[in-house]
């Protein structure tokens, strides 16, 4: 797969400068652990993710979370069962942006953005 960070020519880039400031996310809270936010962190049950989520309620592949810019986002990969975004189903292949304290189900699996 050829991902590539967001283009300023695309739809999420162009709107980004209309997003607001919010408390700059640095780190996810993971099984108790902090996992320092990178440019892209890939999330899902296959190895090759860099966060492994050990549950059959996930995809492969699940979701995505994206530094744009000066922010993150998140995005479900086109999962079977969905991503949540502080308990509502995030539409599938589009980026929502995170903020501090929000909370990411995948499964019965949480991560929170800090």
């Amino acid at each position: 797969m050829n991902d590539k960070t967001i283009a300023s020519t695309s739809p999420v880039g162009k709107h980004l400068s209309a997003i607001g400031d919010t408390k700059a996310a640095s780190y996810l809270v993971f099984n108790k652990k902090k996992i320092e936010l990178v440019a892209k962190i890939k999330i899902g049950r296959d190895t090759d993710n860099d966060i492994i989520v050990d549950n059959n309620l996930a995809s492969r592949h699940h979701a995505v979370i994206q530094k744009i810019k000066d922010a993150y986002f998140l995005k479900d990969a086109g999962s079977t069962n969905g991503t949540f975004l502080n308990g509502v189903k995030i539409p599938a292949e589009k980026y929502v942006k995170l903020k501090s304290g929000d909370k990411i189900t995948i499964g019965n699996m949480s991560l929170v953005i800090a």
